[in-house]
Order: C-alpha cells, then sequence, then structure tokens
C-alpha cells in the first residue's frame, strides 16, 4: 500500500500493532456506508482509540474510497496524552493509497504539539504500523 508520508525521515519512529473492531452504522448519504470502529494498541503506542468512517464506491471491485477520524487515548513512546489520527484512503483497480496522519493542533497532555504520520505494513488480522512523529 502506497502511504504518503509528509513527516521529516530524521523524526523518532517505532512499530506498533492494532486490533480493530468495526460496526456498521445507518449511511449519512446515499450510496455510502459509515463505520463505527474501535482499536487496541500496543507498541510504541499504547491505549485506545475509537473512530467513524465514511467510505464509498466498489471496493469488492477494487475501486472505492473511505476517510475517517480517530480519537487515540494512551502513551507514544511513554508520553501520555491524547490525540485525533485522519485517513483518507482510496483504491483505483486495487491499488491503494493512504494518507494517515496526526491531526494538527489536536494532541493534549504530554503529547500536546505532536505532528505525525502512520503508515500501515501489515493490514491483516493484528494489524502492524509505523509511527513517525515529532513534538513541538
Amino acid at each position: 500500500m502506497e502511504t504518503i508520508n509528509d513527516t521529516d525521515d530524521e523524526a523518532p519512529r517505532g512499530n506498533a500493532f492494532f486490533v480493530i473492531e468495526m460496526t456498521p452504522a445507518e449511511p449519512l448519504l446515499d450510496g455510502t456506508a459509515r463505520f463505527a470502529f474501535t482499536k487496541t494498541w500496543r507498541g510504541v503506542l499504547e491505549g485506545t482509540s475509537a473512530g467513524v468512517m465514511l467510505s464509498a464506491g466498489d471496493p469488492m471491485g477494487g475501486s472505492a474510497g473511505y476517510v475517517a477520524l480517530e480519537a487515540v487515548d494512551g502513551a507514544l513512546d511513554g508520553r501520555r496524552g491524547t490525540f485525533v489520527l485522519q485517513q483518507c484512503g482510496t483504491m483505483t483497480a486495487g491499488a491503494p493509497t493512504l494518507i494517515y496522519a496526526v491531526v494538527p493542533g489536536s494532541g493534549t497532555g504530554a503529547l500536546a504539539g505532536l505532528q505525525g504520520t502512520v503508515e500501515i505494513l501489515v493490514a491483516e488480522g493484528e494489524h502492524e504500523v509505523q509511527v513517525s512523529y515529532s513534538l513541538g
């Protein structure tokens, strides 16, 4: 999966793993789907998150898109706080592209000023990601 990563190559990074539970919800617009989800994180990111995903298109046919916001409560590399992740993914003819990033200004506690991206390394079963981040 191609991930667009705007984080400095020298930024701290580490791997994390998550398990996701998704629950379908009523669509907000014709031709779309909506899901609520929760994740349990371990690794460089320890904690939980909850979010909402909106999707459209034909994922079974290989072309679709989705957006999601996810509120995270936990510790990143030992620094405790909250922040929000934003995802924007597309799949065209089976080729996926994903932007998965910290929402600027969303960090609290020891994560105030957090900036960063998430790159999905393994997307089946327990997902594995690489988190690249900076504070300040």
